[in-house]
């Protein structure tokens, strides 16, 4: 038997190698994303991946743990990937740490500090509003705004127009502004 979307989770939970396989094929791209965004720029293309295989064998170890159906299961694997993907900054941050000695450390004062943690929630809210886009828009702005993907890439890559591309970015972009600005009237006014 086959995994499909219907009944990968049960065979996931039985071990079976044909639900990881479907795991990875379908959640590579959005796990990738999760991994890129967190390790970004600080780490080589070897940490990143390590931490994507990490990912799929903590799910793979860990999938009879899981409750829930598919739309709960993508939320549970990006959790999986951020936390996996934060474990491995600091691993390597600590490592580089101590390569490198505490005198070469940059100094970090408060403001830098409070920069940073307001683009975190920046970021955390516009992960909140992606999340209440249809499938297809999540995936091109995860493919476009995360994986740094040409709007030709993304069009070749879920076989579509390089116009429809453009278009459902253009649509996004608004649909993600009227969400963003809805979540902030609410919670300051």
């Amino acid at each position: 038997m086959k995994s499909t979307e219907k009944n990968f989770i049960r065979r996931l939970k039985r071990k079976k190698e044909d639900a990881i396989e479907y795991v990875v094929d379908t959640y590579l791209p959005i796990v990738k994303a999760v991994v890129y965004k967190v390790l970004g720029p600080l780490q080589t293309d070897a940490d990143i991946d390590e931490c994507i295989s990490d990912v799929f064998l903590s799910v793979w170890e860990n999938g009879d743990q899981f409750e829930g159906g598919p739309a709960d299961f993508k939320k549970w694997i990006c959790m999986v990937a951020k936390y996996k993907a934060i474990d491995q900054y600091r691993r390597v941050g600590k490592k580089r740490n101590r390569e490198q000695g505490m005198d070469n450390m940059p100094f970090v004062s408060e403001t830098n500090i409070t920069g940073i943690v307001l683009a975190k929630e920046e970021q955390e809210e516009l992960l909140v509003a992606m999340s209440k886009l249809n499938e297809m828009d999540r995936d091109i702005f995860t493919m476009k705004y995360f994986l740094d993907m040409s709007n030709g890439e993304i069009a070749e890559s879920l076989c579509v127009t390089k116009a429809a591309v453009d278009n459902r970015l253009y649509r996004g972009k608004k649909q993600l502004s009227v969400l963003i600005k809805g979540e902030w009237e609410e919670e300051y006014i």
